[in-house]
C-alpha cells in the first residue's frame, strides 16, 4: 500500500550498525541510526551529526582502499570547523587525491561567477582543481586525469534552485556515471528547512548552471536527497546509466530545523551569503539579480539590501510596508554596492527586515517587492531584455506575469500545480 506523501515512511536503524538500504534505482544509502533528535519543545539546539561526522564515527570505513577526490569549500568542516580535507588526508588508510573547487573555489577567495585555478595544497601537497562550469567530455576528462575511483562531496547548500553547488554536484554524478566512477554525498541540513517546495517549476529549455533539470524554486531538499533524485531520473536521462551513489544520511536533522536551531555551525557557503536570514530571503530576493537594481553586494546586508541611484525609495517603503506582508518590514536605506549592478555608486534602496521567520514567505515577499518596483519606476527593470531574469525564474512566464500586471496572489495561485507535481517527485527520496 503506497505512504501517504505527507510523511515519508518509517525506517527501521540500528544505532552503530551501518545499513544499505536500495531507495532508488543505482543508489545505495549509507545510514547509521537515523535517529530524530531532540524532540519538539526541548531545550536546543538540537544535535545534529552531519553526514560527515557519521562517516568520522565509523573509522572511514566506506573509504578504506579507495583513491578519493573530494568535492569541498569553506563549508566542508567537522562539528570542532576542521576542514574534513585536512581530516581525510591525515586519516589512516584514506588515500586523497585530488581536491575539487567549485564556484568561489575550494578556499573561498573568488567572488560571485569566478573561480580559484589550479593549485597545489602548500599543507597537504594535494592537486586542488577548478571544476566550476565545467560538464560533459572537459569534466570527464579532469576526473580521469585526478587518477581516483571515489568521489565525495560534501558542501553546505541553501536550499535555492539556482545556487550553484547542487549543480556542480549534479553533472559530477553525471561525470561519475559516464566514467565509472563512484560518488558518494556527505549530507548536511537545509538551512532554511525541509519542509514543502514552493516557486516554479524550471522549464528545460531556460536550462543552464543556475538550474540544470527541472526543479521547483525553493526545494526543500539536503544535498544527498537531490543527489538520490537526480541519479534516478535525471542521469539516467543525461547518461543512459546512474551513477554508483552513496550518500551518508545526518542522524538528529529534522525536516523543521533552521540550520541556526541546530548545533551544526555556520559556516558562509558563499561571499555574500553571510548567515541563516540572508538565506532565507535569497530564494526571492536572488530574482533581483536579473533587474537593474543592486542586492547590495559588497554591503554588510546582500540580498537583503536592495535599490538603485535616482530611485524614490520612500514611496517604494511606504508601499510596502502598508502591504502588511507577513514576518517581515521594511526600511528606507542609502547604499553603496562594491560589484556587480551600480558598482561604486550612491544607492537609494530598501533593507528587508525579517520579523517572523516562520510566517515569512521568501517568493511571496519577492514577487510584491518586484511588482511595486515596476510601478515606482514606471520603466522596464530587467536586464539584458529579460533573459537573466528568465534563467533565475525558470522560464519567462514570472516576467510575463508581471509586466502584464497580474496580482501576487494569481501569480502565486499558478504555481499551486507545480509544487503539487514536485512534492510528489521528491517523495520517494527524502532521507529525514
Amino acid at each position: 500500500m503506497p505512504h501517504s506523501p505527507s510523511a515519508p515512511p518509517a525506517r527501521k536503524t540500528s544505532l552503530g550498525r551501518r545499513t544499505f538500504i536500495g531507495l532508488c534505482a543505482g543508489t545505495a544509502v549509507t545510514s547509521w541510526a537515523t535517529a530524530s533528535g531532540l524532540a519538539a519543545g526541548c531545550l536546543s539546539p538540537t544535535k545534529v551529526r552531519t553526514g560527515y561526522d557519521v562517516l568520522e564515527a565509523d573509522g572511514y570505513q566506506a573509504l578504506k582502499g579507495r583513491k578519493l577526490g573530494l568535492i569541498a569549500n569553506p563549508t566542508s568542516v567537522d562539528r570542532h570547523l576542521r576542514h574534513i580535507a585536512d581530516r581525510l588526508h591525515a586519516a589512516p588508510g584514506v588515500n586523497l587525491k585530488a581536491i575539487f573547487g567549485p564556484e568561489h573555489g575550494f578556499r573561498g577567495s573568488a567572488q560571485a561567477g569566478h573561480a580559484e585555478t589550479k593549485s597545489i595544497d602548500p599543507h597537504m601537497g594535494i592537486p586542488v582543481y577548478d571544476m566550476y562550469t565545467l560538464s560533459g567530455p572537459k569534466l570527464d576528462a579532469l576526473l580521469k586525469s585526478a587518477d581516483i575511483d571515489l568521489l565525495v562531496f560534501d558542501i553546505q547548500d541553501i536550499g535555492a534552485r539556482f545556487y550553484t553547488y547542487i549543480w556542480s554536484m549534479f553533472d559530477a554524478l553525471a561525470a561519475c556515471a559516464r566514467c565509472g566512477i563512484a560518488f558518494m554525498v556527505l549530507d548536511r541540513p537545509n538551512p532554511i528547512t525541509g519542509r514543502p517546495p514552493s516557486g516554479p517549476t524550471l522549464d528545460p529549455a531556460f536550462s543552464s548552471f543556475v538550474g540544470r533539470v527541472p526543479l521547483v524554486l525553493r526545494h526543500g531538499m539536503t544535498v544527498g536527497e537531490l543527489a538520490r533524485l537526480f541519479n534516478s531520473q535525471a542521469v539516467p536521462q543525461q547518461v543512459g546509466r546512474p551513477a554508483q551513489l552513496s550518500v551518508i544520511p545526518m542522524i538528529g536533522w529534522r525536516r523543521d530545523l533552521y540550520l541556526d536551531e541546530t548545533d551544526v555551525v555556520w559556516v558562509p557557503p558563499s561571499p555574500n551569503m553571510p548567515d541563516v536570514t540572508t538565506a532565507l530571503a535569497y530564494p526571492g530576493t536572488c530574482l533581483f539579480e536579473g533587474t537593474t537594481l543592486s542586492v547590495g553586494r559588497g554591503t554588510a546586508s546582500p540580498f537583503l539590501t536592495l535599490g538603485a541611484p535616482g530611485l524614490d525609495a520612500t514611496r517604494w517603503v511606504d508601499s510596502l510596508n502598508n502591504a502588511n506582508l507577513p514576518g517581515c518590514l521594511f526600511r528606507e536605506d542609502w547604499f553603496t554596492p562594491t560589484a556587480d549592478v551600480a558598482k561604486d555608486q550612491l544607492c537609494h534602496g530598501l533593507q528587508l527586515a525579517i520579523t517572523d521567520r516562520k510566517s515569512f514567505d521568501p517568493l511571496l515577499t519577492s514577487v510584491t517587492l518586484l511588482q511595486s518596483t515596476l510601478k515606482i519606476l514606471d520603466r522596464p527593470i530587467w536586464r539584458k531584455s529579460g533573459a537573466t531574469f528568465d534563467i533565475l525564474a525558470g522560464s519567462s512566464t514570472l516576467r510575463q506575469q508581471l509586466s502584464r500586471n497580474l496580482s501576487v496572489t494569481e501569480i502565486m495561485a499558478s504555481w499551486k500545480p507545480d509544487e503539487t507535481a514536485f512534492s510528489r517527485q521528491r517523495y520517494p527520496f527524502l532521507l529525514y
